[in-house]
């Protein structure tokens, strides 16, 4: 079977973007354009987890009787969810559009130990996986819509192509685009607009930081959150002091 592989980013991206967090990373998005890229009504299910790797796809669509059938099962290679796990490499993070169906679980145990094994670090499902007790064991980072006692085509769902443009939490999310989830959610960041991501979210740490600092000593909110330009002044002087 033909899957195409995705395009992985500079591994120095991957590693500025380590120290941003989900929600720093929509605010930034926010202000280039990209009005919301919060996968939505997907929680996390490995809480203090943080990963930050390129997008996997796999698309789900419902069940047709004149295009599924039992070979299924008499044929494995015939399950396409394996396909997206036999592309992971060390990073990678697996993401599907699974319809928000909360009664097929696209992975259980066997296929993300698999996919641990790789090197994956990351499952972003819109819909549910099975076998939770034993995959959080794993330590990959889980975001997900819920858990489920059911396998992947058991109900109304089959896996229908890999590494293509997938909806996920309504969102669109194409191959090879950057994931960012931590407690907060899941984000999609377009691999283009990644270095400015950096860029932008740096900056922002730093002044937030200063304003965290001011706040806690008791400062006035009006002044330094965000900053005016009274404030931006002390700002300057402070960033002197840590030799910026």
């Amino acid at each position: 079977m033909d899957v195409r592989d995705i395009e992985r980013p500079d591994p120095a991206l991957i590693a500025a973007l380590q120290q941003i967090s989900s929600a720093t990373a929509t605010g930034v998005l926010n202000r280039l354009g990209i009005r919301d890229s919060h996968l939505r009504g997907l929680t996390c299910w490995s809480p203090g987890a943080k990963v930050v790797g390129p997008a996997l796809t796999l698309q789900f669509m419902p069940k047709r009787e004149d295009m599924y059938g039992l070979e299924e099962y008499s044929d494995p290679e015939r399950q396409l969810h394996r396909h997206v796990l036999y592309r992971a490499q060390p990073g990678d993070v697996v993401v599907v559009d699974a319809r928000g169906h909360l009664g097929s679980g696209v992975f259980g145990e066997m296929m993300l130990t698999y996919f641990k094994a790789k090197g994956g670090i990351g499952v972003v499902i819109d819909g549910c996986i099975r076998d939770y007790p034993k995959v959080k064991e794993l330590g990959l980072g889980l975001w997900l819509r819920g858990v489920t006692p059911n396998f992947h085509t058991q109900t109304d769902i089959v896996p229908f192509a890999v590494n293509v443009p997938i909806a996920c939490g309504d969102r669109l999310v194409m191959p090879g685009d950057i994931i960012i989830a931590d407690d907060d959610g899941a984000v999609v960041v377009p691999v283009a607009l990644a270095p400015k991501v950096v860029e932008e979210a740096t900056a922002h740490a730093e002044w937030e930081e200063f304003s965290r600092q001011m706040l806690a000593a008791g400062g006035d909110l009006r002044k330094y959150y965000p900053l005016t330009e009274e404030a931006r002044l002390e700002y300057e002087e402070w960033r002197k002091t840590r030799g910026a």
